[in-house]
């Protein structure tokens, strides 16, 4: 009988030192690496202005629709970007419904961007992610968009081009995937610009 109560109590002691180490101490170790080395990343990699203002993050893809913005590719995660129900359409290549959806999509980007019927159109402007909320379009498909947000902001091709580039993310390590633009980090880039440009003083005539 004591030599029971003496395994019990080992049985006790160690289940009681490991909750500490793997339910404490371990979660908080890991924690404090998080926030000291990857601090953005840790916390979501939230997007912030200079009010503080949190416009999302650069992780998550968001539904644009304005013609001043770059829009993003489509979503079947809920209504369209929603995080609590991220995942594709689940429709096969035979579906009819996804061959409607792709050619109702092609028209309508089509028309949105003033591109003609023999334009090629990129695949993931008129097709959905898995994950319902990726934030990038392709390089090809923001192009293809650039001369209709130059008209809108009376902005020049090149300056929206140079803000395309800042916002590009290259494949990881360098060589897996393919470039990405990050629609709303480019969309904040736009609306930045222009309030920039708004703020500048007239000129007064001599």
């Amino acid at each position: 009988m004591k030599m029971f109560f003496s395994e019990i109590r080992s049985a006790v002691l160690v289940t009681l030192m490991l909750a500490v180490v793997c339910c404490g101490l371990y979660p908080l170790v890991v924690f404090g690496i998080g926030q000291v080395l990857f601090h953005d990343k840790a916390n979501g990699s939230l997007l912030l202005d200079a009010k503080g203002t949190i416009h999302g993050s650069r992780l998550l893809g968001q539904l644009f629709t304005g013609d001043k913005y770059f829009h993003s590719r489509p979503s079947a995660a809920g209504a369209g970007y929603d995080a609590t129900s991220s995942g594709g359409s689940n429709l096969g290549p035979t579906s009819r419904k996804l061959h409607d959806s792709i050619a109702q999509n092609v028209t309508d980007y089509r028309s949105q961007n003033g591109l003609a019927t023999n334009i090629p159109v990129p695949a993931d402007a008129v097709t959905a992610s898995a994950s319902g909320l990726d934030p990038h379009i392709s390089p090809e498909n923001a192009e293809l968009q650039v001369d209709r947000i130059a008209k809108v902001r009376s902005m020049t091709q090149e300056e929206i081009r140079r803000l395309i580039s800042q916002n590009t993310d290259a494949p990881d390590l360098g060589f897996l995937g393919d470039s990405g633009v990050n629609v709303l980090t480019l969309n904040l880039a736009l609306d930045a610009a222009a309030s920039s440009t708004a703020e500048k003083p007239v000129a007064q005539s001599p």
